[in-house]
């Protein structure tokens, strides 16, 4: 898909969202806050069902791991041990002409992007013209344009690499003018110097003026996991390999907010320390990328994500990777994976005084556990579900639009409708939702022509509709249409609730996960 083809789909996807309730601009009335959204009726009810696979796959499936829900206040020495008061920075750099303001590393992985684009679209161009003899790894191997452009990607990402490492500011603006990365809005390459921003938000605590205490609206979940370690640990009779689940919001003063819900200042988390003895953090890390793919790819298209390793390592890891989306604005982090040896712990036990270990038997000791963490960004899950599903296809001659949502993570199950509002379907109709809605999230709709009604639960991704007519008065069987092929079929009011169960509940998904 070309790229203007690309920003055109998202353009779409971000309209429809607001158009069907999925997310607004909060405070739209007074102009709304920059990088900050509210979900609407159907974008709660996505979100919910997102966040109930993600803990079913992560408590109810391993009867080794346990929830917590841990507070976002908490005293600020957390976060100094964690390495965020000194740390927690992005490298931002300023356009003098435009006024604006980038992450610089950003600017760079969007120039390398660039080039991987133009790869893309000669192996695209390629396999259009040798069709069934098309034979990539040659190609890819052979190819004058292509070798010269991933030659244009190596030397980029190695200075890169070797300037983030080394905390370069200089390093990074050079690589910026090097290869003449100017800002989108100028068009120049008017550069301040590269300099460290600090990400997190600050308050007071504290009811009397000047007696107040400086605290941290949190910038991550994990730190709650990390401090509540033996707590947990203690009173849920777990001993490692355990882990501890949690999902919470998370708030950072981002650089560039930008790519609608993809990068917010207000987000919410959900994360999954794995606690483990020292020596078996690999093992732990490649189980936990094997799971973490599974998820992802049991309700969406497995072609849209992929593997990308850590050119840099944060300082609490030894091995980190990202599983990353296609989004139609590039291909982007959805979960981080890393392994992040004993480093939280050991700096909570050092500044608090207080041990945080566990006595392994194996090796006769008290020891401080590995920790291998999995984090998703519910926001980005929730964007990278919505973007895959918006679907637009021509049936018959006519266009069509719909949400292709997995049935378990659809916001709406099904939608009743009586064919009309006369001879009693009403009353039926009502009966059939009122037989369902225990179990499953359904709507009930009589207005306007049973083709339009279609049209409307398409739009929201609702997987089917059942149809109360005349001869369901006879037969008591109603008519069931399938959202993805608009197929129907008739089915005793009996069989309903079964039928849906089967189709519509989380079980199928948590089952691709064994």
């Amino acid at each position: 898909m070309a790229k203007q083809d690309k920003e055109n789909m998202f353009q779409k996807v971000v309209s429809h969202a607001k158009e069907y309730g999925f997310v607004f601009p909060s405070s739209e009335i007074y102009g709304g806050l920059q990088a900050v959204y509210d979900y609407g009726s159907n974008g709660v009810e996505l979100r919910n069902n997102i966040k109930k696979y993600w803990w079913a796959s992560m408590v109810q499936m391993h009867e080794n791991i346990v929830g917590l829900d841990a507070s976002i206040f908490m005293d600020p020495k957390v976060w100094k041990a964690s390495g965020h008061v000194d740390a927690f920075n992005d490298p931002l750099v300023d356009n003098k002409d435009s006024k604006k303001r980038y992450r610089a590393d950003v600017l760079i992985e969007d120039l390398m992007a660039k080039y991987q684009g133009k790869i893309e679209k000669e192996v695209t161009k390629a396999q259009k013209r040798f069709g069934d003899d098309f034979d990539k790894e040659q190609f890819l191997a052979t190819n004058p344009n292509v070798l010269r452009n991933q030659k244009k990607i190596d030397e980029i990402e190695a200075k890169f690499k070797t300037a983030l490492e080394a905390d370069d500011m200089e390093g990074l603006k050079a690589i910026i003018e090097e290869n003449n990365i100017v800002c989108p809005i100028s068009g120049t390459c008017n550069w301040t110097d590269v300099r460290q921003f600090n990400l997190m938000f600050s308050t007071e605590l504290g009811a009397v003026a000047g007696d107040s205490n400086k605290v941290y609206l949190r910038p991550e979940t994990a730190q709650g996991i990390f401090v509540n370690f033996l707590n947990v640990m203690n009173t849920s009779r777990q001993r490692p390999p355990f882990g501890i689940a949690q999902i919470g919001k998370a708030f950072r003063n981002e650089i560039v907010a930008r790519q609608f819900i993809f990068r917010m200042r207000e987000f919410e988390q959900m994360e999954m320390q794995f606690f483990i003895q020292p020596g078996t953090e690999m093992k732990w890390y490649e189980y936990w990328k094997e799971q973490r793919m599974k998820f992802h790819t049991a309700v969406g298209n497995a072609d849209n994500y992929v593997f990308h390793d850590h050119l840099k390592t944060a300082h609490y890891a030894n091995a980190a990777v990202d599983i990353e989306f296609k989004f139609p604005f590039g291909q982007k982090e959805l979960e981080g994976i890393h392994s992040r040896t004993d480093f939280d712990l050991s700096a909570h036990q050092e500044l608090s005084s207080k041990k945080l270990q566990y006595f392994d038997h194996e090796l006769g000791k008290n020891v401080v556990p590995y920790v291998v963490e999995t984090s998703v960004g519910l926001d980005r899950m929730f964007l990278s579900i919505l973007t895959g599903a918006y679907t637009e296809e021509e049936v018959e001659g006519k266009s069509r639009t719909y949400l292709k949502f997995h049935p378990g993570l659809a916001p709406i199950k099904a939608a009743v409708f009586p064919l009309t509002k006369k001879d009693g379907l009403p009353e039926k109709a009502r009966e059939v939702m009122n037989e369902i809605k225990f179990d499953h999230n359904v709507s009930y709709e009589e207005k306007d022509a049973i083709g339009k009604r279609y049209t409307r639960q398409d739009l929201i991704g609702t997987p089917y509709c059942i149809t109360v007519d005349h001869q369901t008065l006879e037969d008591n069987t109603v008519t069931v249409r399938e959202r993805d092929t608009t197929e129907q079929f008739r089915l005793p009011i009996a069989e309903l609730k079964a039928y849906l169960d089967k189709h519509c509940s989380l079980t199928s998904l948590l089952k691709q996960l064994v």
